[in-house]
């Protein structure tokens, strides 16, 4: 039985309103009913708020109050709610289901055939709000203008069910679509939720495999930086030692013959004293000569060790020298890294350094020290020669201006390659008594050094 339509009639209006129906001989019985069912419908609506702020027990603890509720209200033996399938298909539970006891079921196969017919009828969609012949009342459960499901209860009254007792089980009906409906939603949250979680414990994962695979390649960077290094030292050396071999060593052998030639020749003329002066020369071009090859060799050897900073590299340079000098590398501070083109630059810069050592200055120690400070890298090579600061001076002057005799050429290129990285050299009288080679860099490097013009390095 569908409501029927308001009328015009403000004496009608007021009979549904107030339930009360005028007439001389009904009119109390009618007041008396009225009375009854308005306290019934308190009762209902306390025992669904009641349920509503019992938040933690979800929605079926307001679903069971709203069926209970119904069915007390029409003294039902049995009252099922339930949605339509197709709607609201995140929310629980799908069904509640009351019986004469007043206690639920949630089982469907536990219900009798007749209460289980009619949860199939609401289930499917097609059931029409109506009351019938067998006692079962229906009204819709309606949400945003659709119908979501359904509130059946099987009446146990004297009389059919007035309209205003649909109207309150309609009222009951829609209060459980709409804790239906926010159940939905919170499942929906959760479920959302969770997703997110997830996603971030995977983002998290990533992010620590992206960091693992970072430090990796980092790894690996570095290592193919120092291959680079070692080829490129490895080359400097080789290309060093075939032009010994080739050029300064045929230059001095050919000198010693001269020389055998010479001594011979003041021998026959009996010029004792020219022929002792060339002896001693010839000694002395065979003493070159061993210590050329024993350079030779050093510089023809691979390298033995990986250089991952500029103190190693420095280290594996002064190998080329130990031979014929004693040197020390010494460094102080707090290692700052300035790259591999600047390392390199350093590194053949002091390689220059320690050669004219070894080469001019009557040597026996050097110290090689790197002096590590937030604003600039010094780098110095002392030796305890008889070298002359005064007289490098001088000699990088006239070879700047092209005037010189070629054998401090070197200075040129460690000038200049200084330069081109923004630093300077400089020459001092070290502590040991000879010179002080000083190469000054500021800190921090330019990304982008200009590229210095390296001349021969004739010495």
């Amino acid at each position: 039985m569908t409501d029927p339509a308001a009328g015009p009639d403000l004496a009608h209006d007021l009979s549904r309103l107030t339930g009360v129906r005028s007439g001389k001989n009904s009119y109390y019985p009618a007041f008396v009913r009225s009375t009854e069912r308005m306290q019934q419908t308190v009762r209902a609506m306390d025992r669904i708020s009641r349920a509503v702020v019992r938040t933690v027990e979800g929605p079926r603890g307001l679903l069971e109050e709203v069926a209970r509720a119904a069915a007390g209200h029409v003294h039902a033996e049995w009252a099922v709610l339930a949605l339509s399938d197709g709607h609201l298909q995140g929310a629980r539970p799908r069904f509640v289901a009351v019986g004469p006891d007043g206690e639920t079921r949630s089982d469907a196969d536990e219900l009798p055939e007749g209460v289980r017919l009619e949860l199939a009828a609401v289930r499917s969609g097609y059931a029409a709000p109506t009351a019938r012949d067998d006692g079962w009342v229906r009204v819709a459960m309606h949400l945003e203008g659709r119908q979501v499901g359904a509130l059946s209860t099987r009446h146990g009254l004297t009389h059919e069910p007035e309209p205003e007792d649909l109207a309150v089980l309609r009222i009951l009906a829609n209060q459980a679509a709409v804790s239906l409906h926010t159940s939905e939603q919170y499942q929906a949250g959760v479920t959302l939720h969770r997703r997110a979680q997830r996603l971030k414990r995977e983002a998290q994962a990533q992010a620590r495999d992206l960091a693992v695979r970072t430090e990796q390649l980092q790894r690996s960077e570095q290592r193919l930086a120092v291959a680079l290094q070692r080829e490129l030292v490895d080359d400097e050396r080789h290309r060093i030692a075939r032009e010994l071999h080739d050029s300064v060593t045929q230059y001095v052998l050919s000198a010693g013959m001269a020389l055998e030639l010479a001594r011979g020749e003041a021998a026959a003329r009996e010029l004792t004293a020219l022929a002792d002066q060339l002896t001693e020369a010839k000694t002395l071009t065979q003493t070159a000569v061993q210590q050329l090859r024993s350079a030779i060799y050093a510089l023809a050897q691979g390298h033995s060790g990986v250089a991952t900073s500029l103190e190693e590299l420095i280290n594996q340079v002064a190998a080329n020298h130990r031979s014929h000098l004693h040197i020390r590398v010494v460094a102080e501070g707090r290692v700052t890294d300035v790259g591999e083109g600047v390392r390199h630059e350093l590194a053949r810069s002091v390689g220059e350094a320690l050669f004219n050592v070894a080469a001019h200055a009557r040597a026996s120690k050097v110290v090689v020290r790197l002096r590590y400070r937030p604003e600039a890298l010094t780098v110095s090579v002392a030796d305890d020669g008889r070298g002359d600061p005064t007289e490098l001076r001088r000699m990088l002057r006239l070879e700047r201006k092209d005037v010189g005799d070629g054998r401090h050429r070197g200075l040129v290129n460690m000038a200049d390659r200084m330069a081109a990285l923004g630093g300077s050299l400089a020459f001092r009288r070290a502590r040991l008594g000879g010179i002080r080679v000083v190469l000054h860099l500021p800190l921090p490097v330019p990304e982008t050094p200009t590229t210095p013009t390296i001349t021969a390095e004739a010495r």
